[in-house]
């Protein structure tokens, strides 16, 4: 029976009954023309049937009938409201936890401007959300409706089901459009309604449906971008406190309405670790609990099979639950809906699977678009085509963007859902594709590229782990490999560096053989990051093994085997092992000369390294042409304002720093300060380091007041840097110390002295040169103090480490030997002193040669003992010994000069004392 037929059949059977005066109302409402109902005394039955056939043909109406019928026997329905309608599709969740902040944006926006909408990924929770405020306020409405609106044909079913429950005149009609229409006439003419839409992802579709609202609509969508439509309020993934309380009362861990904090430290615990695996997801927490309680598991039975049957258990939604269909199915069913309106969207979805989930740089499809295979090489087309292709993949919110950092953003479980419905070859080629377009996009790691890197370094890391899950070895996923690695080693983050340099060297060696140039570089690069983190043990073969190989390759004059040759010195040289490094330095020198030509960037490196060396070993009269030499080849070659060019001023400012010629030596510091700042911004490590050679400086000179805020900018730089821990850091908390430790600021130097020492040994190990001079540096602070107890060991420690990382002979172990020895004179162990004293200045000359500075220090300390002894003529003739080399190597103004002068006047007033 039609609705039509039933209304029809209903109407007589109620119209028949109704006694003749009040029929003869509805006649009269009703207004038939003349002829169309036979006139009293007819019998009642055939008027009855006249009229609803006049009505129902060409007159009025079944439902205008049936409203005048409802008017005659009851005058006051017309005004009468309808009975509440609250027709919410599920009863309130006993285990919904948080979304506060969401709960009052939404009462905000539907009180200010009456439409509301929940966006976001399927399954983090708007459906419950919104039914949830349906609950909490539904004190305020006369009505609540719920209506689905997936589809056009739920959205009308709906519509018809509310103009029924509201017994609206003419629901029972068959042109259901009409319903629609009513419906929304309703809604527009009355107040004090709530109507939730629920799964509204096509909008273009909503907008039909949607009344002049005299009420409240809430909307729960997919779709990100909104116009006009409603307020967007942004549903997002739990946070940990929020995730991991939903899950503890979904698994009855605890009862429904208590707080995290009833739970044991230990569930605490695992909870959070679960919130985190599942990225926040509520549909996959929900999921998971019910699954626990189901089959009476405890949290860490459960995280352990997450962790290893995360897809198998994303498809399990469980026997209780009817409300929502699993995480897979959800993710599933959305990816589909984006693959039927573009498959290229489908494609990008795809393989932002593979990347890291958050902050996806977009640059990947543009520069990188060339690796991957069509559909979504069509990309490469025009940026018209990505914005497209985002657009579409949005609009089911599989994945977000950022529009001003131009990133995508994919939930993890989306990622795992779409990886695991691919087969095995299907994700080998996926992965060979992203890794393909991040190697393209990922910079080398100069610092003008850091921010790229730090933008990219994430997925880099990503994109580095598919190559040891699917086995990929080809040149692209080494150099991936190498330049991930490198910018790791940049950061000071070494051991995270290791293992892609070692991967890297694997790879090439498995690619082109046990030699090749791009083993060799391999090996360089291995051996660099060694000696950084002082295990020169482990560089020296490797070196060696590089430059062997180079030669053998490319020749005994090639600028790789002239490089290798320099890094082999630099090693040697950072060992004491001076006599090693210079013939290498010269080598290395000549080479390039022969190679570039007398003046080239690569022999103005050359020069500058040489007199480093020559610097180190006290040959100041040396080193100062070689520096000046490389300065004026690197302004005419590379102009009078280069970074190459304000290295070399910071070098040669270092080198009349250490003669004591300060006022040389501030200028040159202060132009390679103001060029570095210029040339590669405010900050840059260059310039955190020129901060510090100047801060010093101004220390050496006792110019504490201007030294402070210098180290103080640098260490503050450092961090902004690099971060909170990083070797740079260390560095300038362990200057500042000493500048505190040189004012007898000791309260304030000590804690620096142990922070730098933390970190040294948490970024480079316990054993490393740093480690050792933050050792030697606390010592010294302690000496200082009289704390000879805690000092001793501290010396002791530090003399052992150098001589285990750097050779027994060396001048850092020389320095180890006449510290302690200080340490035992300051306590009138002189027995202990004196041959740690000899030992120390027979290293110094041994290394050094009889004219460096450090020669006259030991001297001058071997002297002070003697004149502590009593032993005058003893301590005069060392004093005078020292004496011509500081003059000649520092000049006469220098304080250690001065102090010198002093020493030798008061062992003369000691001599001339004595009775003769």
């Amino acid at each position: 029976m039609t609705d039509n037929t039933a209304q029809r059949l209903a109407l007589w059977q109620r119209l028949v009954s109704l006694p003749p005066p009040q029929f003869e109302q509805v006649l009269f409402s009703l207004k038939p023309p003349s002829g169309n109902v036979p006139p009293f005394p007819a019998a009642q039955s055939d008027r009855v049937s006249a009229l609803l056939a006049w009505a129902e043909s060409i007159g009025c109406g079944l439902d205008r009938v049936e409203a005048t019928y409802t008017l005659v026997i009851d005058p006051k329905a017309a005004n009468r409201p309808p009975a509440p309608v609250f027709n919410l599709p599920f009863p309130r969740n006993p285990f919904f936890t948080g979304r506060e902040d969401q709960l009052q944006a939404i009462h905000t926006a539907l009180t200010s401007r009456g439409r509301a909408a929940l966006s976001g990924l399927g399954g983090i929770g708007k459906t419950q959300t919104a039914l949830e405020y349906a609950y909490r306020h539904q004190a305020e409405y006369e009505h609540v409706f719920w209506v689905r609106a997936e589809q056009e044909t739920e959205l009308i079913t709906g519509y018809v089901a509310l103009a029924k429950a509201l017994q609206l005149p003419g629901h029972q009609q068959e042109d259901q459009q009409a319903i629609v229409a009513l419906m929304k006439q309703w809604l527009a003419t009355h107040d004090r309604w709530l109507l939730v839409l629920d799964n509204a992802d096509d909008l273009r579709q909503m907008r039909t449906y949607l009344p002049a609202t005299n009420g409240h609509i809430l909307l729960t969508t997919r779709a990100q971008a909104l116009g006009d439509l409603a307020h967007k309020v942004e549903v997002t993934r739990m946070d940990a406190d929020e995730g991991a309380l939903l899950l503890l009362r979904r698994a009855k861990a605890i009862v429904d309405d208590a707080d995290l904090a009833t739970a044991s430290d230990h569930d605490q615990a695992l909870a959070h670790a679960l919130n985190t695996e599942m990225d926040g997801l509520p549909l996959a927490l929900d999921q998971a609990g019910a699954y626990i309680e189901e089959l009476v598991l405890s949290l860490e039975e459960y995280l352990d099979l997450f962790r290893t049957e995360k897809a198998e258990l994303l498809k399990e939604r469980g026997q209780l639950n009817s409300d929502h269909p699993s995480v897979t199915v959800t993710f599933t069913l959305a990816f589909e809906k984006v693959a039927a309106a573009s498959a290229t969207a489908a494609e990008l979805v795809r393989a932002c699977a593979f990347l890291a989930p958050d902050a996806i740089p977009e640059e990947i499809f543009r520069e990188g678009i060339a690796a991957f295979e069509a559909p979504l090489s069509t990309l490469a087309e025009s940026k018209l085509a990505l914005s497209k292709a985002i657009g579409e993949a949005t609009r089911f919110s599989l994945i977000s963007r950022n529009p001003q950092a131009k990133t995508l953003t994919i939930h993890r479980l989306v990622q795992e859902v779409l990886r695991s419905a691919m087969d095995e070859y299907s994700q080998r080629q996926w992965a060979e594709q992203v890794v393909e377009a991040v190697t393209t996009v990922f910079p080398k790691a100069q610092f003008e590229n850091w921010v790229q890197c730090d933008r990219l370094i994430v997925h880099a890391q990503a994109t580095t782990n598919l190559i040891s899950v699917y086995g990929l070895a080809s040149e692209t996923a080494a150099l991936l490999l190498n330049r991930t690695g490198y910018y790791y080693a940049s950061q000071g983050r070494y051991g995270d560096a290791e293992p892609l340099y070692l991967e890297t060297l694997a790879m090439r060696k498995q690619i082109w053989g046990e030699t090749h140039p791009d083993v060799a570089i391999s090996l360089n690069n291995l051996a660099a990051l060694y000696s950084s983190q002082g295990r020169y043990r482990e560089v020296e073969p490797l070196y060696l093994e590089a430059l062997a190989m180079s030669k053998q390759l490319l020749s005994e004059a090639h600028p790789a085997v002239a490089t290798s040759l320099n890094n082999l010195a630099v090693l040697y040289a950072s060992q004491g092992r001076y006599g090693d490094a210079e013939p290498l330095y010269l080598k290395a020198l000549a080479m390039r000369k022969q190679i570039w030509g007398e003046t080239h960037p690569e022999v103005a490196t050359s020069l500058n390294n040489l007199a480093m060396l020559y610097a180190s070993q006290g040959r100041y009269g040396d080193a100062e042409p070689l520096y000046l030499e490389a300065l004026a080849m690197r302004k005419q070659l590379l102009s009078e304002a280069h970074p190459d060019v304000a290295q070399n001023l910071n070098n040669l400012a270092m080198l009349y720093k250490s003669q004591g010629r300060y006022g040389e030596a501030e200028p040159l510091y202060l132009e390679a300060l103001a060029m570095y700042k210029q040339l590669l911004g405010e900050a840059h490590p260059e310039v955190a380091t020129s901060l510090n050679n100047l801060a010093v400086l101004y220390d050496s000179q006792g110019g504490y007041g201007e030294a402070e805020p210098l180290y103080l900018e640098a260490l503050a730089m450092r961090k902004q840097i690099w971060g909170e821990t990083h070797p740079e850091v260390a560095t300038s908390l362990n200057n500042l110390a000493v500048l505190y430790k040189s004012q007898g600021r000791y309260g304030e130097a000590e804690p620096l002295y142990l922070e730098a020492l933390a970190m040294y040994k948490q970024l480079l190990g316990e054993v490393h040169p740093n480690v050792a001079n933050s050792l030697n540096n606390l010592a010294v602070l302690y000496a200082s103090q009289g704390r000879y107890g805690e000092a001793e060991p501290l010396y002791l420690e530090t003399l052992a480490m150098r001589k285990q990382l750097l050779s027994e002979a060396h001048p850092e172990v020389a320095q180890s030997l006449n510290n302690l020895a200080t340490l035992y004179s300051s306590q009138g162990r002189y027995g202990e002193a004196e041959p740690l004293y000899l030992e120390a200045l027979a290293m110094y000359k041994q290394l050094l040669g009889e004219a460096h500075p450090d020669v006259a220090t030991s001297l001058f300390s071997l002297g002070a003992l003697r004149y502590n002894q009593g032993r005058y003529c003893e301590a005069q003739a060392l004093l005078l010994q020292a004496h011509p080399i500081y003059l000649a190597q520092l000049g006469l103004n220098h304080p250690n000069t001065q102090a010198l002068q002093s020493w030798i006047d008061d062992t003369q007033a000691a001599l001339d004392s004595e009775p003769h």
